[in-house]
């Protein structure tokens, strides 16, 4: 197999954390503009007077850059170790899929259930990823 198949799915999400980065600003810049809402508000955060649809994405990036290092992490490793198989490579692509679904539930109806179900999925396969990036590791 070719070791370079999981850089994909890393740069995929790479790309899917600026996409969602870009939000930001489109989701701000209605309220900034036609709600009196200053750019000096923003200093401590949010405003509180934000419709939800304005912060969430500010959130999501957020989840996007907590626990994903350690998929970034795991696969780096397993390719630095020559450890890419078609399993770590499938387990990559779903946690890409599955970070996709989260933040695409995060950003628009924002049903905490589904979400929290997404996250748990994700988790799972994060940790199955994990298991075989320490497999790799106490081989070499």
């Amino acid at each position: 197999m070719n070791t370079s198949a999981i850089l994909c799915p890393m740069v995929a999400l790479a790309w899917w954390t600026i996409a969602i980065f870009m939000l930001i600003p489109y989701r701000r810049l209605n309220p900034s503009l036609n709600k009196g809402v200053r750019l000096a508000d923003y200093i401590a955060g949010e405003p509180d007077e934000l419709p939800s649809y304005v912060s969430l994405p500010n959130r999501n990036i957020i989840n996007l850059f907590e626990v994903p290092v350690l998929y970034y992490v795991s696969c780096t490793i397993l390719f630095i170790t020559g450890s890419v198989n078609n399993l770590v490579v499938g387990l990559a692509w779903g946690y890409f899929g599955l970070r996709i679904v989260h933040s695409l539930i995060h950003v628009t109806y924002n049903n905490v259930t589904h979400r929290a179900t997404v996250f748990g999925l994700s988790a799972v396969v994060l940790v199955v990823l994990m298991v075989e990036m320490t497999r790799a590791v106490s081989t070499l």
